[in-house]
Order: structure tokens, then C-alpha cells, then sequence
């Protein structure tokens, strides 16, 4: 990696949630969301800068109260995208990386895995990550995205359906319940990775056809006619969405202090 190459991670974190107001501030043991993320994120060997973009003071002084930086940005933004972007206008790095505020679990090395393909590459614009599917449930929840690739590591299609569509294997069923897991299904992970230069396009670009019927902001790019790189981690990432997830991150926390006791 070049010495003067900079990468900036800014961590969206809005208070607003429609399922959980306030989450980024919800306690997993000592420490609030925000700040489990904060500090596993500042762990990244290629991040050179974190900042947690927020629209609400409350937030803004927890992250300063663990030592952290954050920036106050406009309530009206759509999506977390159009946060970051308002906070990389005022940046001078070449590389962004959009972290989501509800992964107190992300692992260090599954940001490292996104950023380097734009490091490696100049011609990469955008990276984002995905994990092999292992548990059929996910294969069929359209709450898990799932994503398709070629050859070269270019994203095809992201879905909520379940593709690849085996079609010999699941010819003659007709409900989802009944699939069984095909060998290469791969779920995607929302954690994205920009040239600056690009977000700032991005943030500039019409919602799309594809993305309204999804509700995912990526096909966005790819209708644009824009590459997304797939980096393939065997990280695994926990959000929290409701109150309930949190006793979930709790359990493995629990579970990897016992593994490595």
C-alpha cells in the first residue's frame, strides 16, 4: 500500500431507527453500539481516519465522550449514503469506506478484504463483501441480499431472491420453503468501499428501476452501468435491527471469550 494513500471510514449512525430509535446507543455490556464499532473499525490495517456521521447530538457527544470523531450531518438524508457523502465533500482522502453503525461485531480483517481490491486496482471504483451461504435459511430469506459474480470478481446481480436459480434441482417445486441449499449461493454483507470521486457521483445519481423494486441502493450502480468488485470473506457479520438482536451479540461474545480461554 502506498504511504500516501488514505482511506477514511465513516460510520453512519442515525437515531431515527423505525425498529430500534437509538440503537447506536443501545449498551452491550459496558459500551454503547456505536463505540464497539468505532473501535473494531479503527483496528483495520488500511484505515487511516474514522468518523461516525450522525444526525443527532446525543450520539455526537457518546462518540466523544470514548475519544472518537464525529460530524453532525442533515436529519433529511434518504439513505446512508447520501450521510457519508455529505461528510467526504469535506475530505481529502482517496478512498472512503462506509461501515454500517449496527455491526458492533465487524471483523478488522473484513474491512481490510474490501478495501484492498481499490488499493490493488485503480481501475476499481467501488468494493463491497460477501459470505458463502452455509444455513438454508438464509438462502430463501429475502431479508438476506444475496449476490451473484463472474469470473473476474464483478458483482452481476444482487437479490433478494434466491440466486443462483438451480433450476434441475428445484425444478417442480413451487414453494421456497421446500429448496434445498445450493452449493454457491453467497450472501452479501453491506459494507462498501469508494473511490471519493465516485461516492460523490453516486450520491448525484437518480434512484433506479431495479433498486425501487428491490429497496437495494447498489443495482443503482449497476444500472448505471458502474463495476462493483466482490471481495469473498469468511468473516460473518451480525447486525442489530431489533432490542432482541442484542442479547444475540451478547451470546457470541460469550462464545468467543470461551473459545479463546
Amino acid at each position: 500500500m502506498k504511504k500516501d494513500y488514505s482511506v477514511t471510514a465513516i460510520i453512519p449512525a442515525r437515531y431515527g431507527s423505525t425498529r430500534f430509535p437509538g440503537k447506536s446507543l443501545a449498551m452491550i455490556r459496558d459500551k454503547p453500539m456505536i463505540q464497539w464499532v468505532y473501535e473494531r473499525t479503527l483496528r483495520s490495517r488500511l484505515v487511516s481516519e474514522v468518523i461516525v456521521a450522525t444526525d443527532d447530538e446525543r450520539i455526537r457527544q457518546a462518540v466523544l465522550g470514548f475519544g472518537g470523531k464525529a460530524v453532525m450531518t442533515s436529519a433529511g438524508h434518504a439513505t446512508g449514503t447520501d450521510r457519508i457523502a455529505e461528510v467526504a465533500r469535506s475530505l481529502t482522502c482517496d478512498v472512503i469506506v462506509n461501515v454500517q453503525g449496527d455491526e458492533p461485531l465487524i471483523h478488522p480483517e473484513m474491512i481490510d478484504q474490501a478495501i484492498a481490491p481499490l488499493v490493488n486496482d485503480a481501475a476499481v471504483e467501488m468494493a463491497t463483501v460477501c459470505r458463502k451461504i452455509e444455513d438454508p435459511r438464509e438462502a430463501f430469506d429475502p431479508n438476506v441480499v444475496k449476490v451473484v459474480f463472474d469470473k473476474k470478481g464483478y458483482a452481476l446481480y444482487f437479490s433478494r431472491a434466491p440466486i443462483p436459480w438451480d433450476r434441475d434441482r428445484w425444478s417442480g417445486i413451487d414453494r421456497l420453503g421446500d429448496l434445498t441449499l445450493t452449493a454457491n449461493m453467497y450472501k452479501h454483507i453491506g459494507l462498501y468501499v469508494y473511490r471519493r470521486e465516485f461516492l460523490l457521483a453516486l450520491a448525484t445519481m437518480p434512484q433506479t428501476e431495479l433498486e425501487a423494486a428491490e429497496k437495494l441502493e447498489q443495482l443503482r450502480v449497476l444500472e448505471g452501468g458502474h463495476a462493483i468488485r466482490i471481495a469473498v470473506t469468511e468473516h460473518e457479520s451480525f447486525g442489530v435491527d431489533i432490542p432482541d438482536d442484542l442479547s444475540k451479540i451478547l451470546q457470541r461474545l460469550n462464545e468467543g471469550e470461551e473459545r479463546h480461554a
